[in-house]
């Protein structure tokens, strides 16, 4: 087969997941293609999750390798297209491009010498983007005792670069209740819990700092303009840097509350909490990028690593003490919309990255 030939059928592949309805939490199809493609015993299997191994004699799973297949925003049935050399649609690189490129590199490493002795795990999930509530306890069950771990989220930028450390993140609901009166005749009786609430934003806005970013998001209450409103939910989405930053937000989340609280004379309850770990970037996770960007020395290809300011099941799999490079897969652009594309050369690049990377794992493991 042609080099023009492989990178055709390749996007062909990736088109075919494109076209696949890309609701979070339900992609029985999606999880369907993926597992019908490599010799996966599947340990856990739902509309949400597929969670498999390989299922050998020798090879115990020594690396998981993570992704998902709903998209933002959720759309279903949108067809894609290939054209100019991309595969053009939503979800084309973020991530069902990579979900293409973990398989093309399983199936390398499945025809190489060292086959039945390589062990991995494969975790599929449907609710990443919506924060893998679902799937988490399977991202940390897979990731348990694993030299290292990979995830096909799309490169940090249309060069490749991977990205390094990132932030973690917590979506908090907070729910403000008042008391309704008349705004006419007697509004001293009320209290305005949506006043509360957007004091409550501010606050909350004003502690911001470099380690630390606050995005109130919205709010959300009010009654009509001749009552006093008496509920109002305000949503606020923070973004600690390190495990210590996220600590700290914490109890400045309750002085707020608390502060907000008394000055109103308001109930407020907090809903919501961290779901993404902070992600430094590790000696272990270090080591790890360095034999990624010794095997695209080799390949041809430049790789290098920045920090970002994303966040993604990376975070939850190197909270598990797991290095992990999450950003293994396609170059490509526009995420999270219709023009989303990927690069159709990079299928095949970065798949070679991955195989090359595994099998020089196990090379390192014996």
């Amino acid at each position: 087969m042609s080099e023009q030939e492989h990178r055709d059928r390749l996007a062909e592949r990736t088109l075919a997941l494109v076209s696949i309805s890309s609701v979070s939490r339900s992609e029985a199809e999606a999880m369907a293609y993926v597992s019908d493609q490599l010799p996966l015993e599947p340990l856990f299997a739902s509309d949400d999750v597929l969670f498999a191994t390989t299922a050998r004699r020798d090879g115990r799973p020594f690396v998981v390798l993570a992704g998902h297949v709903d998209t933002v925003p959720a759309q279903a049935n949108l067809p894609g297209r290939i054209e100019d050399g991309a595969v053009v649609g939503l979800g084309a690189s973020d991530m069902k491009g990579g979900i293409a490129v973990m398989l093309a590199a399983l199936k390398a490493v499945e025809r190489s010498p060292a086959a039945e002795r390589i062990g991995y795990e494969v975790v599929i999930n449907s609710d990443e983007e919506v924060g893998s509530l679902a799937s988490a306890p399977l991202i940390a069950q897979a990731a348990r005792a694993k030299r290292a771990a990979f995830t096909y989220e799309p490169a940090a930028l249309p060069d490749g670069t991977l990205a390094g450390e990132r932030p973690g993140s917590g979506n908090f609901s907070i729910v403000v209740r008042g008391r309704s009166a008349h705004a006419g005749r007697n509004p001293e009786d009320g209290r305005n819990a949506l006043l509360a609430a957007a004091d409550l934003a501010l606050r909350l806005s004003e502690a911001k700092r470099p380690g630390l970013s606050v995005n109130p998001s919205r709010i959300e209450g009010g009654s009509p303009s001749n009552v006093v409103p008496d509920l109002a939910v305000l949503r606020v989405n923070l973004r600690p840097r390190t495990p210590k930053d996220e600590q700290d937000a914490k109890p400045m989340i309750d002085s707020a509350l608390a502060e907000v609280a008394a000055q109103h004379d308001v109930e407020i309850a907090l809903h919501g909490g961290f779901g993404r770990p902070p992600k430094p970037l590790t000696a272990e996770a270090e080591a790890l990028f360095e034999l990624v960007r010794k095997a695209g020395t080799d390949l041809g290809q430049q790789i290098g690593w920045q920090p970002s300011g994303g966040v993604c099941d990376g975070n939850n799999i190197a909270a598990c003490g797991v290095p992990v490079v999450d950003t293994m897969g396609v170059r490509g652009g526009k995420i999270h919309s219709i023009e989303e594309f990927l690069i159709a050369d990079s299928l095949k690049e970065r798949a070679a990255l991955s195989a090359l990377t595994i099998l020089r794992l196990v090379a390192e493991g014996a």
